[in-house]
Parts: C-alpha cells; structure tokens; sequence
C-alpha cells in the first residue's frame, strides 16, 4: 500500500495468506465492516472479537465498496484513513482492504477459526457462516454497545450544524 497511511499490519489477501502459510496452532478470529467513523461501539466489539482468539484480522470495505452499500457520500474516510485507524488499535492484527459488497472470499481464503459480527446480525445471515460450518468454525453474533452507530453520528451532526 503506497500512502501516508502504510502500516505493517495492512495486507493484501495475497500477501496474508503467504504469512497464514507460516502460522501453525493460530486462531484467527475475522471480522469486518466500512468503519467508517471510527466510534467507541466499533473498538467495544473488535476488542471483544479479539478475545475469542489469538490473532483478529478485519476485513475492510474498500471506498467503492462502502459507496455501493451506504451511497454515493460515503465513505466520510478513505481506505488509507480507515484502514490506518484500525490497525493502530492494539486489539487488530490486521487489515485486509476488500473490494466486494461481502468479505466472502476472505473468509473462503482466510478460513478463521471465528467469525464475529455485531448483534446487529442474526447468526443464520452472516456472510460466511455456510463456509466455517464445513469445518466447524465458530461464528458469533455479539451484543452492540447502546447508542453508537456511523449513520445515527453523522445524522446528528447535520441536524447540529444545518
């Protein structure tokens, strides 16, 4: 990644898996998301997410990703940004910049040992689950920290500064 924001935690799949290959008796937890805005709900649950292995690897929206799925003012933040915020938060230990609408080839590729999203998400609908039931992996649904959420800021800073 050739930016401001290089980090020795951000990877492209490719290079993730070549250092996978050299993890033995690891468990990777996988999360993801556009962290868009950065909140105390967010680093709540990537820090909870990471007690449920050794490693925690998150899946990025890349910006075209994150237009797609949120609209054409999105993202507040560049990748670069985002994905620098996340991995100077000592509970990650790595980021992974997806292009997709879904983390699903990450996971099919990456094939955490957990797969946590927030309790936003009923079980049976978190992308990857088909994928770590074929080999027993753990997906988890956890409870949201009340009162953070990206869109709920951004609506109310608008109302505050409109």
């Amino acid at each position: 990644m050739k930016n401001n924001f290089e980090h020795k935690k951000i990877f492209t799949l490719e290079d993730f898996l070549e250092y996978q290959k050299n993890q033995k008796d690891v468990s990777f937890v996988f999360t993801n998301g556009c962290f868009d805005l950065l909140h105390a709900g967010h680093v709540d649950l990537l820090s909870r997410a990471k007690s449920y292995g050794d490693l925690l690897i998150v899946g990025l929206n890349s910006d075209c990703s994150v237009k797609r799925l949120k609209g054409e003012k999105r993202p507040i933040y560049n990748e670069c940004e985002r994905a620098f915020l996340l991995a100077n938060l000592s509970c990650v230990d790595y980021v992974i910049i997806f292009k997709e609408d879904t983390p699903l080839t990450l996971i099919e590729n990456i094939k955490p040992n957990t797969l946590i999203k927030g309790g936003d998400w009923d079980i049976e609908n978190i992308v990857g689950k088909k994928v770590l039931d074929v080999y027993n992996g753990k997906v988890l649904s956890l409870p949201l920290l009340a009162g953070y959420s990206t869109s709920t800021t951004i609506e109310n800073i608008l109302k505050k500064y409109s």
